[in-house]
């Protein structure tokens, strides 16, 4: 079963690739289609599908606007637009493929066999995760193994510095000064983390290691990369316990 959703202002539009979708007669389960990039981006941060037909002139915001919101996506992203100049710009996002209107049931097709692909590549990596959680936690290994953009990331703990929440994704900030997008939410970020780690914010886990200093007036701690991380009234007992 594929889950997908159409986003596009024009409901003849929405109706003509809905139409083509359904008459491939393919396991292929439409979830709601959108007129608003905006109310699109509210449900796929709420429900997990596998892809996502956006167009990409539309007046709220364009598609590539739309797909700024979601930096690490797991779902399959298809542009669909009756503009040939847009395929470039669909390339460098990192789109798995660009129909142009009105798209024929060939390329539609071609298109669901690409999902098809993609869907089985990232179930493998998402396999491949836990295997090697397991394995780490087994042999007493000290790495960190983050699923991003469709490949594992090993971590050393001592390389990473802090990590912050922004919604349903998190932000890894490394001691190199580059940083991670995941889009996975900080508490289950959490819990890849090793002894190393105290979340000392509801937005923030800080590695202990890498505390200098703790201004108790205005109750934040400064890292090692000199970012200054607010510690809760809830959290400030149990912080000052780790020392």
């Amino acid at each position: 079963m594929i889950t997908v959703i159409l986003i596009d202002d024009e409901q003849d539009a929405l109706d003509c690739l809905k139409w083509e979708l359904e008459n491939l007669k393919e396991d292929i389960r439409i979830l709601p289609s959108f007129s608003s990039a905006t109310a699109a981006a509210k449900y796929l941060h709420e429900n997990p599908v596998d892809a996502v037909f956006v167009d990409v002139e539309m007046p709220e915001m364009s598609g590539f606007e739309f797909l700024e919101k979601f930096p690490n996506r797991k779902f399959a992203v298809i542009i669909t637009t009756a503009y040939h100049e847009y395929a470039l710009p669909a390339i460098k996002q990192q789109c798995l493929d660009f129909l142009q209107k009105p798209a024929d049931s060939e390329s539609v097709k071609l298109c669901i066999e690409k999902i098809k692909r993609f869907k089985k590549e990232h179930h493998l990596i998402d396999y491949l995760e836990e295997k090697l959680e397991g394995k780490a936690e087994r042999e007493g290994h000290k790495k960190i193994i983050i699923n991003t953009d469709g490949k594992l990331m090993f971590l050393k703990p001592e390389e990473v510095v802090y990590c912050e929440s922004d919604g349903n994704y998190s932000t890894i900030f490394l001691e190199n000064g580059k940083k991670i997008v995941v889009s996975i939410p900080l508490k289950q970020l959490e819990e890849k983390l090793t002894e190393d780690f105290f979340r000392v914010h509801h937005s923030y886990i800080i590695n202990m290691n890498k505390v200098q200093e703790y201004l108790k007036s205005d109750s934040y701690v400064v890292l090692t990369n000199q970012a200054k991380i607010p510690v809760s009234r809830q959290k400030k007992t149990s912080f000052l316990d780790q020392f």
